[in-house]
């Protein structure tokens, strides 16, 4: 016969017969009990002593004082307060905004954390778009199921497109017009230190630049947000950005427009009813989801930080070797102008001296002429 109660089941309180049980067990047993020990030896072995680091010091049992079943429930309390911070802990909560915020590097991203994040499903298959079949893995429901290969290898070639945009200098503009992708979007601009809208693109932002920026006041470049004192620009340059992410592409298919008429390249995410050619580097993966669309967009901030970083570490070389040329150039002027100097003195220790000189041949110049005059004039023979 099995009994099943008196076992204690993991996560839950242990009754309180199975606390008695041992006691049964060695009350039913042949075993002989203290009382015989204690006749037979006429004394009761001590018990030895728990260790210091169990912080609990179990009370040696007697003849007088034998083991009760507050004392068992008192040692149950104490391993059960021990144990409690072993194993794994669960939180009750999801981030949101997790993966955009401390979002994981191109290569620790998995395809499990792709499957978490719901990258995988798609659209009804009646709203399928055929451009897109090579990204399908399969049918469920009435779905399209998106190949989470084909997301991880498309996404982590659009982090190297960022990256190295980023590192040379690029200008990134990050859109998302969706509802709730504001956090996302802008949290991922500055990552990568880009440009971000999740408002309605105005058409012509890129073809007419000229037209739509004729009456926008000029910020300065020092991102202070102090509008240029000579005012508005007669005839404005227009600033393209050198790469567009877009996240939510059917909504902004005439950004996407300008974009390939100036030769823009473009990042989006593409789900099944959406056209792959609208972009230059598409994504594979559900762009309804907004765990998904923080996830790829964390990822490519993440690749947009790290060719950020390199880019001020070259900066900061370019800094240094600048202020080392200056003080190179710096000590040449004041080592030009010392000798300047001493040329000036040299010159002027050479007017001295010959002033002297011219001095000197004057002085003894009337020297000689009065001797001649002091000399006795002899008598001429005729």
């Amino acid at each position: 016969m099995i009994i099943r109660r008196a076992l204690p089941r993991p996560g839950l309180p242990a009754p309180s017969q199975c606390l008695r049980f041992p006691r049964q067990q060695r009350t039913l047993a042949t075993s002989p009990g203290p009382e015989s020990d204690l006749a037979r030896h006429g004394k009761v072995l001590p018990t030895e002593p728990p260790a210091r680091s169990q912080g609990h010091r179990i009370r040696p049992v007697t003849a007088d004082r034998p083991f009760t079943l507050k004392d068992e429930f008192e040692n149950f309390q104490n391993f059960r307060k021990q144990s409690s911070h072993t194993g794994s802990r669960l939180s009750r909560h999801y981030a949101p905004y997790k993966h955009a915020s401390r979002p994981p590097s191109p290569s620790d991203l998995t395809l499990e954390l792709l499957m978490a994040s719901g990258a995988h499903l798609g659209h009804a298959t009646a709203l399928w778009n055929p451009g897109n079949q090579r990204y399908i893995f399969g049918i469920r429901n009435g779905i399209h199921i998106i190949g989470l290969e084909h997301t991880l290898s498309h996404l982590r070639r659009a982090a190297r497109v960022v990256d190295r945009v980023v590192e040379v200098f690029g200008t990134v503009l990050v859109v998302g017009t969706r509802a709730g992708q504001e956090r996302t979007v802008v949290q991922t601009a500055e990552m990568m230190g880009g440009y971000h809208l999740f408002t309605r693109w105005t058409a012509g932002g890129i073809t007419n630049a000229r037209q739509i920026l004729a009456g926008e006041k000029v910020v300065e470049i020092n991102d202070l947000g102090e509008p240029n004192p000579s005012g508005p620009m007669e005839d404005p340059i227009p600033v393209r950005p050198d790469l567009v992410i877009c996240l939510n592409p059917l909504e902004n298919y005439v950004l996407l427009k300008e974009c390939g008429q100036f030769g823009i390249p473009t990042i989006g995410v593409i789900d099944t009813d959406a056209d792959p050619t609208w972009v230059t580097y598409p994504i594979p993966a559900n762009d309804d989801s907004l765990r998904c669309i923080s996830l790829i967009a964390g990822v490519l901030g993440r690749a947009g930080q790290a060719g950020l970083r390199r880019r001020e570490a070259e900066v900061a070389e370019w800094k240094l070797e600048g202020e080392q040329e200056d003080e190179e150039a710096m000590m040449e002027e004041e080592e030009q102008v010392e000798d300047e100097q001493m040329e000036i003195k040299n010159w002027e220790d050479f007017e001295n001296y010959m002033k002297k000189r011219e001095a000197l041949q004057d002085e003894q110049l009337k020297e000689i002429n009065k001797i001649q005059e002091d000399l006795p004039s002899t008598p001429t023979l005729w």
